[in-house]
Order: C-alpha cells, then structure tokens, then sequence
C-alpha cells in the first residue's frame, strides 16, 4: 500500500460506521442501543483492525449510544484499547464537521479512528479519497453499511493538513460476527 505523497509520517484514518442499531419504541434517536446483530458486528471490526495491524493511537466517538457500544465492544478485542474522545459534534456530522473533529487530534497519533454515522461517513470518506486500491471507492460509492471499515492513508505532518482528495483509500472492510442458535434477527434501518 502506498499513501499519496506528501511530506511527513505515514498516517491512517479508519472509519468506522456504528454497528447495526435497535429500533426501541419511545426512545430517542440518539439513545437508540445496538441490536443483536451489532453485538455480534462490533467485536468483529475490533478483531479485523487488529488482524490487520490497523489498531488506533486515538478514537474519536460519537456520543449517540450505538456509536459508544461501538467503540466499547471493538476495543475490547485489544489488548490496551487507546484513548478515546466522545464528540457530541459527530453525531449527524456533515463533511465539515467530521473533519474539523479530525483536524483536532494531536500529530502523534498517527492511526486515528473516527466512529460515526452516516450519510456523513461516506461522504467524508469519499471526500477525502483521492484514489482506491482495486475497488474500494466504487465498493463506499454503492454502500457504506453498518460495522463498515475504510482505511485511509496518507503524508502529512499533522492531521490539520488533510483535505479533500489527499488521501488513498487502502481498504474497505465490512465486519460480520457470527450468530448463534440463541440469536433472533432483527430487521430495521439505520442511520
């Protein structure tokens, strides 16, 4: 994999969409848990990052409640899970608000996590792409789905120099646990 030139270490931002979301009635968009299936999703992305030696210095959270069980059950497949960051502004983020999110964390964290929602997620990431391997700008351009992973990798000195188009989209991963006999589907949307 090779990072789009630029001067400084090689840096990776890794999005993550939460994992599927339950539909409680009465309750609140933002407090909404996640369903059986994100239990099972989430644990898997934790596991994929860190088969693939992608395991973050810093995490950057939405503070919707699916969002945080997210991050807590995917950290807990690391040994020593990194810092994280809960951000109210990444909740139903825009482009801009996600990035200037990003463009706050220190230089030394140079694997940074970013969980969030979309439409703002696949936006961001297609924003930022200014190129692919193999598929993966068409793979987010057809959907970008619950417990999905886009690893991007760029140069820079610090994150406050990323922008559009700086970025090579390395990898597109959508993480699924398997079920159990105990496990009972559950069909909704999410956001």
């Amino acid at each position: 994999m090779i990072a789009r030139a630029g001067a400084g270490p090689l840096r990776r931002l890794v999005v993550l969409r939460h994992a599927k979301s339950a539909w409680p009635d009465g309750v609140p968009d933002h407090e909404r848990p996640l369903a059986a299936r994100g239990r099972r999703d989430a644990p898997a992305a934790g596991r994929i990052l860190a088969d693939a030696d992608c395991l973050p210095d810093l995490a950057l959270c939405s503070t919707a409640v699916r969002a945080r069980e997210t991050w807590g059950l995917a950290a807990s497949q690391w040994g020593t899970p990194p810092p994280v960051r809960l951000d109210a502004r990444l909740y139903g983020a825009s482009v801009a608000a996600l990035l200037d999110a990003v463009r706050e964390a220190p230089a030394e964290a140079e694997t940074l996590l970013l969980i969030g929602h979309n439409p703002g997620l696949e936006e961001l990431v297609l924003t930022l792409a200014g190129d692919g391997v193999g598929s993966a700008l068409d793979d987010v351009r057809v959907k970008f789905p619950t417990s999905a992973i886009a690893i991007l990798a760029w140069r820079g000195p610090g994150w406050e120099a990323l922008g559009g188009g700086g970025a090579l989209l390395t990898d597109v991963i959508v993480a699924r646990g398997k079920k159990s006999r105990g496990d009972k589907g559950h069909h909704g949307r999410g956001r």
